[in-house]
């Protein structure tokens, strides 16, 4: 891998890359540029793998970002701006082909737009620990976020908690709830076919007209505000419920009246760009994301992992994935491409 990644250093088609631009609502290109050489403390890498976050991005893609959240929505490298042209993305995996000699030959995960090739800060990159399968790394990004809803509730051993919603992040919530010793983790979903995932994680599973009450947290990830009716009817008294989803430009119907004030209820958001209040004095994000890599030793999280599309079609199949009601990680492989 070493000796691969040297010969990479110096091949000029290792300058250029492609990216995934998104030029209007639902249409998409592959835009080349040059990569520059990595300066001291840089790296270029080759991505292998790079994982799309089905909720965020759809958003993205449908040009549905509001306006008050642009500046917040930016993620670490983007080019472009909302709505349109945007080049966006965040969950990649690749080698590190020039760079410190300490990463050379590394495979590691970036939180990087959709691209065959980059050059980023070499504090941007963190290792995939030995024991993570590239197919699994890419599910980083997604597993730091349900670490961080898990710390904010707090989910904590025993208790019983309730995850609506069968999506990559509510999945990867549900499984980190169900490692908690003694805790009874119910995952909720309208789909019935999610009850082979939720099997696959450790838990329970439910239909929203049957979901458990008296629960102690429950966490509410399935990207539609009416869930929220079901979140709060289910947990019971001075309990948590915790909004993971995040809605876009659309408004939520919240029911408060009845006996939300009598039964003392809490609703709390929970977002990854911050470190959960009680962790954040110990937990840079670097720490925290390089723990979710390590979490992703487990082999459970392979019921998370969806289709897996060539770059060379990912223009051409990303927007009807993204239309679609699906539940696992969507992929997009480089190294079935020329990668640029």
């Amino acid at each position: 891998m070493l000796a691969a990644a040297r010969m990479a250093a110096t091949d000029p088609a290792a300058r250029t890359a492609r990216a995934l631009w998104w030029t209007r609502p639902f249409a998409a290109a592959l835009l080349e540029e040059s990569l520059r050489e990595p300066g001291p403390g840089e790296v270029r890498v080759r991505t292998l793998l790079s994982g799309v976050s089905r909720g965020t991005e759809a958003l993205v893609a449908a040009g549905r970002v509001p306006a008050s959240e642009r500046a917040r929505m930016r993620c670490p490298h983007q080019a472009g701006a909302f709505p349109f042209p945007v080049k966006y993305g965040y969950c990649a995996v690749g080698v590190v082909e020039a760079g410190p000699s300490e990463l050379l030959g590394r495979t590691v995960f970036c939180l990087h737009p959709h691209q065959s090739g980059f050059v980023v800060p070499a504090e941007s990159v963190l290792p995939v620990p030995e024991g993570v399968p590239v197919e699994r790394a890419v599910l980083a990004a997604n597993l730091e976020t349900a670490l961080n809803a898990l710390w904010d509730a707090p989910a904590l051993p025993g208790m019983r908690i309730l995850v609506l919603g069968a999506g990559v992040v509510g999945a990867c919530a549900a499984r980190l709830a169900a490692r908690l010793p003694g805790a009874e983790v119910t995952l909720v979903d309208r789909d019935p076919a999610a009850a082979a995932t939720a099997s696959a994680l450790g838990c329970a599973f439910a239909l929203p007209e049957a979901a458990p009450g008296e629960q102690d947290v429950a966490i509410e990830a399935t990207g539609r505000p009416e869930a929220l009716a079901v979140a709060l009817e289910a947990v019971g008294e001075e309990a948590c419920v915790l909004v993971l989803s995040w809605y876009g430009a659309a408004s939520a119907a919240v029911p408060l009246g009845g006996a939300f004030h009598s039964r003392r209820l809490r609703l709390v958001s929970s977002q990854v760009g911050a470190v959960a209040a009680a962790m954040r004095p110990r937990w840079p994000h670097r720490r925290r994301l390089a723990k979710a890599l390590e979490l992703l030793a487990d082999p459970a999280f392979e019921a998370l992992l969806d289709e897996l599309v060539p770059f060379e079609a990912a223009p051409a199949r990303l927007p009807e994935l993204l239309r679609e009601p699906r539940r696992g990680c969507i992929r997009i492989d480089y190294r079935r491409s020329d990668g640029g």
